[in-house]
């Protein structure tokens, strides 16, 4: 495992992209949490504060449309294009500074999660051309580990640079974040062909990708049970505060428990790849749910350190499946294709969540989380056992030929 990672990180174009990740991540991060504490700050406000998640989530919606954009150009390009504009974009943020101003902070929240989603459209289809198609899970488990050990540091910068400065610098400091990521993505060493123009609508465009998603045999229980997984997960996410109060803390202990359900998560990035040559993608990711499940009945004990064992347990058995899907698009879908596929993937597995936390927010008055806890543990085994019953299809752990090449690496 140790050669395999030396590998990926010693390649220059997943080290540049890398380096992008975690730059720009690390920006995102922090406006992420300092954006709700300017609303927070200028209104006195909880429900507009929240409305700033909102806003950056709500573009996932429309995420089968807008990936469909990077298919229409070049990956690299595109990326660039993008990262700059947003760093441009951010400049505007200069001009809040009263509440009646916070509706330019809304406007560029919601643009900035719906170039998010084009971005990441472009990346898992830039990934397939400018990384050895061996390195790919090894690729996406690190790429989910730079993201997460991001969300361990950066909100605690972005809120202790907000507390200090206010939210100007905030946003300066994300928009550097975005100079820096387009400058990496500009350095990549990748051969692009022009996409071909389609005379189709935009909305047959788009209904091909999801069409081809649904209608692959292997990629459709994968990302099927992504989505439940995480709806799974929204739920549970919505019963943390009591969870806390059971075991006699405050609620500001759940930082706590989301920091080792972080650390799991950064270690099972780390040893995805390997996990998945081992086992396959369909094993690999029903393994992960069946680790949530797990995860739900240790959480469900009142103590202490069942808790903590939980949250653990749940970082490291929530991105598999997560994992397992995105190598799993990019190896099996045709280059033409892979933007709009892999925004509709990232739409089918994520937006459930927030379905998830809604209806988790209604259970959790209602229900005791000792009865719903070992309910919601026995639902995620259910969804885990067809993956974890299948058999491996031959090939399908293979890397996908793309209709791009890449030189070889410096």
């Amino acid at each position: 495992m140790t050669s395999t990672i030396v590998r990926v990180l010693r390649d220059r174009n997943a080290g540049l992209y890398l380096g992008a990740v975690v730059v720009s991540g690390f920006g995102s991060s922090a406006l992420w949490l300092a954006s709700g504490i300017w609303v927070k700050d200028l209104t006195g406000s909880d429900g507009l504060a929240a409305l700033c998640q909102f806003a950056l989530w709500a573009p996932t919606l429309m995420g089968p449309l807008l990936g469909t954009l990077a298919d229409r150009t070049r990956r690299r390009p595109l990326l660039v294009a993008a990262n700059l504009a947003l760093a441009v974009l951010l400049l505007t943020l200069v001009a809040v500074d009263d509440a009646g101003r916070l509706w330019i902070l809304f406007a560029v929240l919601f643009v900035y999660g719906a170039c998010g989603v084009v971005t990441d459209a472009a990346e898992a289809a830039l990934v397939a051309t400018a990384v050895d198609k061996e390195l790919l899970g090894d690729f996406n488990g690190l790429r989910m580990s730079a993201n997460e050990g991001m969300k361990l540091v950066a909100p605690l910068a972005g809120a202790g640079l907000f507390a200090a400065y206010g939210g100007t610098p905030v946003a300066l400091l994300d928009a550097v974040t975005f100079v820096l990521a387009a400058g990496m993505f500009a350095l990549l060493r990748v051969r692009e062909s022009a996409p071909v123009r389609e005379r189709a609508s935009l909305r047959a465009r788009t209904a091909e990708g999801a069409g081809y998603l649904w209608g692959h045999e292997r990629l459709r229980p994968l990302v099927a049970a992504g989505g439940l997984t995480m709806l799974t997960s929204g739920i549970t996410g919505a019963t943390v505060f009591a969870v806390v109060d059971r075991i006699g803390h405050s609620p500001t202990y759940t930082g706590v428990l989301y920091v080792v359900q972080g650390v799991g998560s950064v270690a099972v990035g780390v040893a995805s790849g390997a996990l998945l040559r081992r086992f396959g993608a369909r094993r690999f990711g029903g393994a992960g749910i069946a680790l949530t499940g797990v995860s739900a009945l240790l959480t469900a004990v009142p103590h202490d350190a069942t808790a903590l064992a939980g949250s653990l347990t749940n970082g490291i058995g929530l991105p598999c499946v997560l994992i397992a899907g995105l190598t799993a698009v990019q190896r099996e879908t045709p280059d033409a294709l892979l933007g709009r596929v892999a925004a509709t993937a990232n739409t089918l597995m994520f937006t459930p969540t927030a379905i998830g936390i809604a209806v988790g927010a209604a259970l959790v008055e209602s229900v005791d989380v000792a009865i719903l806890l070992p309910v919601l543990a026995g639902a995620r085994l259910l969804i885990a056992a067809p993956l974890l019953a299948s058999r491996p299809h031959r090939g399908s752990e293979e890397p996908r030929q793309a209709a791009t090449s890449r030189p070889p690496s410096a």
